[in-house]
């Protein structure tokens, strides 16, 4: 259909919810250091990768993971959706009949 859509994680993030785990002070004190460990420029890595392809070229049935390796070298895995495709066809035509209304 020429219509494509893609999704970034915007990394590690604080809020309300997570409050909820930990007192904030504490949240406070761990974040930075998480943030360091969580290898903070993976998304970076993955939004410049997502955005130099062809969209009508990528697996619609693929997940692409933005990753750090240990020793800091950033990648894009590619991880199979575990779903029926007959099944995700059948739901993609319903969209289409919806659409029409």
């Amino acid at each position: 259909q020429g219509l494509y859509s893609s999704v970034v994680c915007p990394g590690l993030v604080m809020s309300n919810m997570t409050y909820r785990i930990l007192p904030v002070f504490l949240w406070k004190l761990l974040m930075p250091i998480m943030w360091l460990v969580s290898g903070s420029s993976a998304w970076l890595c993955a939004e410049v990768w997502l955005f130099k392809q062809k969209p009508e070229y990528l697996d619609a049935l693929v997940k692409y993971h933005s990753c750090t390796s240990g020793l800091g070298k950033n990648y894009v895995e590619p991880r199979k959706i575990d779903v029926d495709e007959e099944t995700a066809e059948k739901f993609y035509q319903k969209l289409l009949e919806l659409e029409k209304q």
